[in-house]
């Protein structure tokens, strides 16, 4: 899936083989830029993941003439399914869903993709100090690992007052909550600095904010934590750290039959040979009352376009006439979070027989957090670690190699000398990617959401913004994105 050259694949339907549909590698929609086209319709959609299919989805439904250009030579944007040497698959984007993300469950159920419980049987970990701590989370901590009492105290103090706080930010604009000046005007490791004073206190604060963000406290305004903690929810259910972190109830609560990128793969099958791949758009210009849309293979001309990537990738298609600075100014502002998937394979999910679940947090090494990424069958059992973050940005350059055996000492330090010895291993590392540079969300430093977040949303003439990062709920997850593929498409329908 590395792509400084789009692979041209010959013209087939998603609904193929269930090997090819679970993988995702092949199975495309049934247009290429194979050759020089052009196109006229009604809305250009640029970009291919669930934002933009969803778009084109309702504008379809809305009786308008679409066409998708999607870089990659697949659909699903930061989801993807890589292919094992077993000749099964694991995700190694995007995965994990859970209570309040309404829309992208509804996404799935309308396209028939299942989801199973995420395995959270037996122990946690808690590697800490070099010492290797499981515990048990159905008691009064949960899923709080269990470190003095002193920070455990410390930690609810100041999960509870961040909970407060983000319930004064207005989700769809945050830069006008009233202490939004003074929340953005400093990090939010400033601001832990001050309140998660017990040294495993703010252990506990730096592993939430790199497993969420893939960005360090000291890269993130306050402001926008505040407002991503408040997004973490729906329109009748506010917004919690906890929901962001957990497992059980939480963001991790859940995963899809056949892989996540089974969904946008199943949506693009729906459009037929609206979606063409191989063809990164280049520019996009408005001629009299149309836009040229110009693409790698096409050339589309369109009434409206949807540019559903994010914002720092927006920023590097050309236009004419030239965004307005704030637009320009947000986009340059964004930069993505650093983060890689390691997945570890072995004949079983031997963690579990030592009544471990697979989930482990530690304070060191290149793994600081993991899951059990096993089929549901557990016909074969795989550990998935994050790598985030500086831990990310450290072994951006590294061979495979070097990241591999790095990984397993981190595995076998949580899970024993079994872990050593995998059957294959599997690295995806968002930063190299050409069509995303990291993930998963493009995150606002400090002064950035203040100055410039008006112009999130905010169309440009006929450009209308869509992608995870523009949503008001479930910003940066698989449900924003089908929910700002949703409203974009309104936007577009109204318009036209």
């Amino acid at each position: 899936m590395h792509v400084a050259r789009e692979r041209q694949l010959s013209r087939r339907s998603l609904l193929g083989g269930a090997a090819a549909g679970a993988v995702g590698l092949t199975a495309t929609a049934a247009g290429t830029a194979s050759a020089a086209t052009t196109r006229t319709v009604d809305v250009a959609v640029v970009g291919g993941g669930l934002a933009g299919l969803t778009a084109a989805r309702d504008l379809v439904a809305g009786g308008r003439s679409v066409v998708v250009l999607e870089a990659r030579d697949r659909v699903g944007g930061r989801l993807v399914n890589l292919k094992l040497a077993n000749g099964g698959f694991t995700e190694g984007g995007g995965e994990f869903i859970g209570p309040t993300q309404d829309r992208i469950k509804a996404l799935a159920d309308s396209l028939g993709v299942a989801t199973f419980a995420t395995y959270n049987t037996g122990n946690n970990l808690l590697y800490k100090d070099g010492k290797r701590t499981p515990y048990d989370t159905s008691g009064l901590l949960g899923s709080v690992p269990p470190v003095d009492a002193a920070g455990l105290a410390n930690a609810a103090i100041v999960q509870s007052e961040l909970d407060s706080m983000a319930k004064q930010i207005p989700v769809d604009a945050p830069w006008t909550a009233a202490k939004a000046a003074e929340w953005d005007k400093q990090t939010f490791e400033s601001w832990l600095n001050a309140h998660a004073v017990i040294p495993s206190a703010k252990f506990l604060l730096d592993v939430a904010c790199t497993s969420v963000f893939s960005a360090q406290p000291r890269e993130l305004s306050l402001l926008y934590v505040l407002y991503y903690i408040a997004a973490a929810g729906n329109a009748s259910t506010a917004g919690t750290l906890e929901r962001l972190t957990d497992t059980a109830n939480g963001a991790q609560d859940s995963r899809f039959v056949g892989g996540s990128q089974q969904v946008p793969i199943k949506l693009a099958a729906t459009l037929g040979d609206r979606v063409v791949l191989g063809a990164p758009v280049r520019s996009i210009a408005r001629s009299g009352g149309s836009y040229l849309v110009t693409a790698d293979g096409i050339t589309v001309t369109a009434s409206r376009v949807v540019v559903a990537v994010p914002p720092p990738l927006a920023a590097r298609i050309s236009y004419d006439p030239l965004l307005p600075a704030e637009r320009d100014q947000l986009c340059q502002r964004m930069p993505m979070g650093s983060i890689g998937k390691a997945i570890a394979v072995y004949d079983t999910p031997f963690w579990r027989a030592d009544g471990l679940n697979g989930q482990a947090v530690s304070d060191s090494g290149v793994v600081r957090s993991t899951f059990d990424n096993s089929p549901p069958d557990a016909s074969y059992g795989a550990l998935m670690g994050f790598i985030e973050a500086d831990e990310m940005r450290a072994y951006d350059a590294a061979s495979v190699d070097d990241v591999r055996a790095a990984v397993l000492k981190d595995y076998a330090n949580y899970f024993g000398d079994k872990a050593k010895s995998p059957t294959s291993f599997v690295l995806q590392r968002w930063d190299n990617e050409g069509f995303s540079r990291g993930g998963p969300v493009a995150y606002a430093p400090p002064g950035v959401l203040t100055e410039y977040g008006a112009a999130l949303r905010k169309p440009v003439g006929g450009i209308h913004w869509a992608g995870t990062e523009t949503s008001t709920y479930w910003n940066g997850y698989m449900d924003g994105a089908v929910r700002s593929g949703e409203r974009a498409a309104k936007e577009v329908l109204e318009a036209l």
